[in-house]
């Protein structure tokens, strides 16, 4: 029985599949667009369409670099001035941890369009 073509094929799948969760090498700069929330003080997400990314925990690890700055018009206000928005951001991000460390820049958008490119 020949099991190599087999093997192979597992191997490119799974090697594929190893690239996809990871994304970018650790240490590099990739854009990342989406909903930004910031529920509370200290803590800030990124949903994008890959994951949801962590920049910001209380009490825990916070992403150097500045978060976006909103217009009223960009902003949804939930809890006093804290909400969400749409942003897009040039990071440094650990892929299988989901976590944000190092915020290059970052532009808000103008809502709806983050509908378009988390879809």
């Amino acid at each position: 029985m020949n099991w190599f073509p087999s093997l192979s094929v597992f191997l490119s799948g799974a090697l594929l599949a190893a690239h996809a969760v990871a994304g970018s090498p650790t240490g590099a700069v990739v854009k990342r667009c989406g909903w930004f929330s910031n529920p509370t003080p200290a803590n800030a997400w990124l949903l994008d369409r890959e994951a949801e990314w962590t920049i910001a925990v209380q009490g825990g690890a916070q992403a150097e670099g500045d978060w976006p700055t909103f217009k009223p018009s960009q902003w949804v206000s939930t809890n006093r001035s804290y909400g969400y928005g749409c942003a897009c951001m040039d990071v440094v991000a650990d892929a299988e941890k989901r976590e944000i460390s190092e915020i290059k820049s970052a532009r808000a958008q103008n809502p709806g369009y983050a509908d378009e490119i988390v879809r």
